[in-house]
C-alpha cells in the first residue's frame, strides 16, 4: 500500500468525482447545474446592488438580507469551477492545499450563513417584540459588530479543523465522493486515525449550526407569542407576514442539510449518484432560492429592482 504524508511535497493530488454512472451523460447534465449557477450569481448580486444603491433600504433588515447575499453569492463561487470543471472538462484533479482551502471556504460559508439566518431572527425578534427600541438596538455600528463577530467565530473554529487535516497521512485511495472537497470526505481516505479531526468537525458543526438553529426556533416562539396577544388580526397578519421571507430561507437551508444528513446515514442502498447530486443541489438551493423569496415576497426589494432594471432600459 502507497502512503503519502501530507507534509511532504509535491502536494498529494486528489481526484474529484461527477456523477458515478452517469459519466456519458455528464456534459448535458451540467446545463441545469450551470442554469443554477447563473441564477445564484446573477440573483445575488442583483439584491446587493439593490441594497447598496437604494437609499430606503439602508435599514437593519436589507443590511442583514445583504449579509445573506453576499454569503450565499461566496457559497456558490466557492464549488464553481471544481463542479463545471468536472462535468465539463473531465478537471478532477486536485491538490490537498487547494482542496484544503476550498474547504476552508465551503463550511466557513456555511456555518456563516446559519449565523446570518440567526442575526435575521434576532431582527424580526426586535422588531416585532420591541419595535419602540429597534432603531437604538440595531444601530449600524451594532450590526457591522455582529458581523465581525459571526467571521471570527466561523474562522476560530475552522482553523483547527484545516492544521489538524494537513497532520493526516493519506493511503493510495485518493478519490473524493463529491466535485468538491468536504471535510468528511476528505478524512476518511486517511490510513491514519482521524479520531481527533472527527472531533474537531463535530465541535465545528455544533458550535455554529448546532447553535444557531435552536436560537431562530427559540426566537420564533417569542415571536408567535408576542404576536398572539395583538388583538387585531390585521396587525397580527401584518407581523407574520413580515416573517414569511426568513422563515422560508431558514427552512431552504436547513431542511436540505438535515435531508442530506439522513440520506448519508440511512440511504445506503440508494444509488450513488442520487448522494451526488443531492449534496451539489444541497449546496445550491439557498443561493439559488433565497433572492427569489426576497423579490417576490419583500416589497421594497421587488420595487428597487425593477426601478433598477427600468433605468438600465432607458439608458440604453
Amino acid at each position: 500500500m502507497l502512503v503519502f504524508n501530507s507534509t511532504n511535497a509535491p502536494p498529494l493530488i486528489f481526484f474529484l468525482m461527477g456523477i458515478p454512472g452517469l459519466r456519458a451523460g455528464q456534459v448535458w447534465i451540467s446545463i441545469p447545474f450551470c442554469l443554477l449557477y447563473v441564477i445564484a450569481l446573477s440573483g445575488n448580486s442583483m439584491i446587493l446592488l439593490v441594497v447598496l444603491r437604494e437609499q430606503s433600504l439602508h435599514e437593519p433588515m436589507y443590511y442583514f438580507l445583504s449579509m445573506l447575499s453576499a454569503t450565499d453569492l461566496s457559497l456558490s463561487l466557492c464549488t464553481l469551477s471544481t463542479t463545471l470543471g468536472v462535468l465539463w472538462f473531465e478537471a478532477r484533479e486536485i491538490n490537498l492545499n487547494a482542496c484544503i482551502a476550498q474547504m476552508f471556504f465551503l463550511h466557513g460559508f456555511t456555518f456563516m450563513e446559519s449565523g446570518v439566518l440567526l442575526a435575521m431572527a434576532f431582527d424580526r425578534f426586535v422588531a416585532i417584540c420591541d419595535p419602540l427600541r429597534y432603531t437604538t438596538i440595531l444601530t449600524n455600528a451594532r450590526i457591522a459588530q455582529i458581523g465581525v463577530i459571526m467571521l471570527i467565530r466561523n474562522v476560530a473554529v475552522m482553523l483547527p479543523v484545516v492544521l489538524f487535516v494537513k497532520r493526516l497521512t493519506f493511503c493510495s485511495s485518493l478519490v473524493l465522493s463529491h466535485s468538491y472537497c468536504y471535510h468528511v470526505d476528505l478524512i476518511q481516505l486517511s490510513c491514519t486515525d482521524n479520531r481527533i479531526n472527527s472531533i474537531f468537525g463535530l465541535f465545528a458543526l455544533f458550535s455554529t449550526t448546532g447553535f444557531d438553529c435552536p436560537c431562530i426556533l427559540l426566537s420564533y416562539i417569542l415571536i408567535i407569542r408576542s404576536v398572539l396577544s395583538i388583538a387585531s388580526s390585521e396587525e397580527r397578519r401584518k407581523a407574520f407576514n413580515t416573517c414569511v421571507s426568513h422563515i422560508s430561507a431558514v427552512a431552504i437551508f436547513y431542511i436540505p442539510l438535515i435531508s442530506l444528513s439522513l440520506i448519508h446515514r440511512y440511504g445506503h442502498s440508494a444509488p450513488p449518484f442520487v448522494h451526488t447530486i443531492m449534496a451539489n443541489v444541497f449546496l445550491l438551493i439557498p443561493p439559488v432560492l433565497n433572492p427569489i423569496i426576497y423579490s417576490v415576497k419583500t416589497k421594497q426589494i421587488r420595487k428597487a429592482i425593477i426601478r433598477i432594471l427600468f433605468q438600465k432600459q432607458c439608458q440604453i
